[in-house]
């Protein structure tokens, strides 16, 4: 039997040897898009490419799927198999999008790859993401609503989120991408970049963006030496965002904190969404911290949906009943979670509010791929009773 050896022989000595060399095989990718969802029908070339012109023809099967971007309304499915032709490089795709005139969300869907010939796909899918561009999406407002008024207590304060702007009187903006002791990956930014009032409700934006060497930007929100309380009943009536590696919180710290620091401060956690590995976007949690000699301290409890829900379906209310000798933690009136703090000093003082959204960091770990931007939090009303 004639080796490879033998065979480059017969066809001549002049042939170099890398003549009988098996050709490369290249690597398929493709850039994730965004684009205007747009107000009509159009056809979008979505390109892929290969590491290199393909030295012999390459062939791949893709089909469309929806990830938040309806099939039918918003785009047209296709699948099919794309050829390349040997020597070239680029392959093209087309994406029927139906654009319409209809605010809503930013929405996107999935581009995947599968039997693939003549090439490789180290990531077999890529994203296009359909920015709404038909003004602000109407919000949905169902859900949960708690009363106005309980027996024995009186509203001292109110934040109902009405105005045209946020209030310089009450809330202050923290900035900058320190990772806030926990890693975390956004920069949280001032004014109205990434928090602005929206139809009577304060929305929170996550967004995907580089700035100043940060990848992601948001907003953390806080009233520290503007408004803070001591005990008494707090209601927060939101609707969190979700996805692996999100990390939205409702909380509060003691008015100790810039000169005593934490934990020793004491925190008090009204709500926290941990997206990510082993956590879910049904589960959210409520936690203490504070100072036990010198070590820090917590605990911590939850609450979680039915199977198939989770917390950005609806809006849902979070509270705290705090007095003397317990915190008890709420979601929608329901009991879920107590603690007694009669000899905890750091939780007889008064504490002012925070809210944010934070991306990645120890918690929730990194985003996943199938995390979407931008993410939003919106909070209807805060009220305390005492």
């Amino acid at each position: 039997m004639k080796t490879l050896l033998n065979v480059c022989l017969i066809f001549g000595m002049g042939l170099a040897i890398s003549s009988c060399e098996a050709p490369s095989v290249p690597q398929l990718s493709a850039e994730d898009v965004i684009i205007d969802e747009g107000n009509g029908t159009h056809v979008l070339d979505f390109y892929v490419y290969l590491t290199e012109a393909a030295p012999r023809e390459v062939s791949i099967d893709y089909t469309t799927s929806a990830v938040s971007a309806d099939e039918g309304s918003d785009f047209e499915a296709a699948q099919g198999t794309l050829i390349i032709p040997k020597g070239e490089s680029v392959g093209v795709i087309p994406i029927t999008i139906l654009g319409d005139e209809d605010s809503e969300d930013t929405e996107s869907l999935w581009v995947s790859f599968s039997n693939p010939i003549n090439v490789t796909t180290p990531i077999p899918y890529a994203q296009i993401t359909l920015t709404n561009d038909d003004g602000a999406p109407p919000i949905d407002n169902t859900g949960y609503t708690s009363p106005s008024s309980y027996s024995g207590l009186t509203l001292v304060w109110e934040e109902e989120f009405d105005g045209t702007s946020i209030d310089g009187a009450t809330w202050n903006f923290e900035t900058g991408a320190s990772g806030w002791g926990n890693n975390e990956s956004q920069y949280y930014r001032a004014g109205n970049k990434n928090a602005e009032l929206d139809q009577g409700f304060l929305r929170i934006t996550a967004k995907e963006e580089t700035y100043l060497g940060a990848p992601y930007t948001s907003a953390r929100m806080t009233t520290q030496g503007k408004e803070s309380f001591k005990y008494g009943r707090i209601d927060i009536r939101a609707k969190v965002p979700y996805g692996q590696g999100i990390w939205p919180a409702l909380w509060m710290l003691g008015d100790n904190f810039s000169t005593d620091g934490w934990p020793t401060c004491g925190e008090i956690d009204i709500m926290e969404l941990i997206g990510g590995e082993g956590y879910n976007d049904r589960t959210v949690y409520g936690t203490a911290h504070w100072s036990n000699n010198g070590s820090h301290a917590e605990y911590s409890g939850n609450t979680s949906l039915p199977n198939g829900e989770k917390f950005n379906d609806e809006f849902h209310v979070f509270s705290i009943v705090w007095n003397s000798s317990s915190i008890k933690w709420y979601r929608d009136n329901m009991l879920y979670h107590s603690m007694n703090i009669g000899n905890l000093s750091a939780f007889h003082q008064k504490f002012f509010f925070i809210l944010n959204i934070a991306v990645e960091g120890n918690w929730p770990g990194p985003v996943g791929p199938s995390t979407q931007f931008p993410q939003y939090m919106l909070v209807d009303y805060i009220r305390v009773f005492q």
